[in-house]
């Protein structure tokens, strides 16, 4: 079954980086495309970045260019966020998603708050 598992979540100050890492299993990752969406208590959910299944296309939301990197290994099954510069706002449970065949799937997601 599909299964997708990230980690590198933690607490951070402000102006801090994080790497989070999800690594996933159970269908053709090459083939995908992958995505980033994180959740802040009280907020919908929101896309944070895209990346083609190739890697060479990528897409961010507004409020994270420049600040966040998405990037993919498909030899490791694993898609990376990079985050620079972290702000209080960046506060959220951060999940990545794949969706193909008519069906959308989640991971369990990571916790990342940043806080002096």
């Amino acid at each position: 079954q599909v299964q997708l598992v990230e980690s590198g979540g933690g607490l951070v100050q402000p102006g801090g980086s994080l790497r989070l890492s999800c690594v996933a299993s159970g269908f053709t990752f090459s083939v995908n495309a992958m995505k980033w969406y994180r959740q802040a208590p009280g907020k919908e959910r929101e896309l944070v970045a895209r990346i083609s299944s190739g890697g060479g296309v990528t897409n961010y939301a507004d409020s994270m260019k420049g600040r966040f990197t998405i990037s993919r290994d498909n030899a490791k099954n694993t898609v990376y966020l990079q985050m620079n510069s972290l702000k209080p706002e960046d506060t959220a449970m951060y999940y990545c998603q794949v969706s193909f065949l008519s069906r959308t799937y989640w991971g369990q997601g990571t916790q990342v708050t940043v806080s002096s």
